[in-house]
């Protein structure tokens, strides 16, 4: 029986190297797949069109979230964002383990969709480390540190929704951990009625 692929969301506070995390689980498994999003805001430098992004006007992005063609959106910082649905369900059918990166609220609508979805939330080993890294970047000022600090106090209140933690202390490690977890996820009995009940009526064949 072929194995469908599981949805993972992925979420944590800024500054807990999640985007480095994942990219190293694409790049050292080769059963993952990114989900791209779509936005409505201009691209940056560099940036290229289905690659980082979708690249959409508001009026094609609403129109997508009238056809239902979204597993979520939200909007930040006045642009709209979001996970284009037939993009995930191909590549879930495919049999690829499909990676979103997003927020706690955009999280729980997933869940509400795909109740089988994967739920992880990354965590640095403590809250001074979290600091570290965010002034390790040397890209934002101590205003937007405290900002996104105090952003991730109120984030930590939902942790409790999700279905693992993984501390990044070492990115090597963290990555394994992840792989791991996300291969045990694959033998709950929530992701395999096919499986049970294919065992059920072998079973009832042989009374």
């Amino acid at each position: 029986m072929k194995r469908k692929g599981i949805l993972i969301v992925v979420s944590g506070f800024s500054g807990t190297g999640k985007g480095t995390l994942m990219k190293e689980l694409v790049r050292t498994y080769d059963n993952y797949a990114l989900s791209v999003s779509m936005t409505t805001r201009k691209p940056r430098p560099g940036e290229e069109e289905g690659k980082e992004y979708f690249f959409v006007s508001e009026e094609e992005f609403i129109k997508k979230v009238r056809e239902d063609g979204l597993v979520e959106y939200a909007n930040y910082c006045g642009n709209f964002y979001g996970t284009p649905r037939e993009y995930v369900e191909r590549q879930l059918e495919k049999g690829k383990d499909v990676i979103l990166e997003i927020e706690i609220q955009g999280a729980l609508k997933v869940r509400e969709k795909f109740p089988t979805a994967l739920l992880m939330f990354v965590m640095p080993p403590n809250a001074a480390e979290l600091k570290k890294r965010l002034e390790g970047r040397g890209t934002e000022s101590e205003a937007v540190i405290a900002e996104r600090i105090s952003r991730a106090a109120v984030e930590a209140e939902g942790i409790e929704k999700y279905d693992f933690l993984v501390i990044n202390d070492n990115l090597e490690e963290c990555t394994a951990r992840m792989h791991a977890l996300v291969q045990a996820a694959h033998s709950m009995p929530v992701r395999n009625p096919e499986l049970i009940d294919e065992m059920r009526r072998q079973l009832e064949a042989l009374r």
